[in-house]
């Protein structure tokens, strides 16, 4: 079993993915790279990572697409915006996802390492400490959000699996009602047409 911190990196640039993979291998960390958002999300059907950076302008879906379906898929996992098109726009509705933060470019191996450390263990705000750092809104911590979300997936599962013969039945047993009022209210039209004919 591999106890190493994965790493995702999507990035249609492959440099910045080598860039993430020369810093952080060294430290502990397997790192993993997509060159676009659909190659990243078909990736993540198959491994849980740790921590997920994207880049914000890509060509088809943009980082900000890519957040939102890996928050919708995996809400405890982080996910880290690289960018150097920061915007206003973007950062609210990056925060509103719930990402971890913003990274601009150019990056360093100091603010990669930082970026990461920060992403993966502090359970707070992450603060702007310098132009190129990261900003980031309040967040519970990854463990207790992956325990309580895989508690709550399992809970939604057993009542889907429960109700699932009650929604049969009612369907069961509403078509032939709607059908016999249907039915009656077609014969109850026509036998008043015919009344009034004759």
């Amino acid at each position: 079993m591999n106890t190493k911190p994965q790493v995702l990196v999507i990035d249609d640039d492959a440099v910045i993915g080598r860039s993430f993979d020369r810093v952080l291998s060294d430290k502990g960390y397997e790192v993993s790279t997509a060159l676009s958002g659909e190659e990243a999300l078909k990736d993540m059907e198959n491994t849980d990572y740790d921590v997920v950076f994207t880049d914000i302008k890509m060509p088809g879906m943009n980082g900000i697409e890519v957040a939102e379906r890996i928050k919708a898929r995996c809400p405890w996992t982080p996910v880290v915006v690289i960018t150097g098109y920061g915007t206003t726009e973007n950062e609210a509705r990056a925060s509103v996802l719930g990402v971890s933060g913003f990274v601009r470019k150019p990056l360093t191996p100091e603010m990669i390492e930082s970026v990461t450390l920060k992403a993966l263990e502090k359970p707070v705000v992450l603060e702007e400490e310098a132009a190129n750092e990261v900003t980031a809104p309040a967040k519970v911590p990854v463990s207790e959000l992956k325990g309580w979300s895989k508690v709550l997936r399992v809970i939604k599962n057993i009542l889907m699996f429960l109700a699932a013969p009650f929604i049969a039945l009612s369907y069961v047993i509403a078509l032939p009602i709607v059908g016999f009022y249907t039915f009656a209210t077609l014969a109850i039209e026509a036998w008043k047409k015919k009344r009034a004919i004759s």
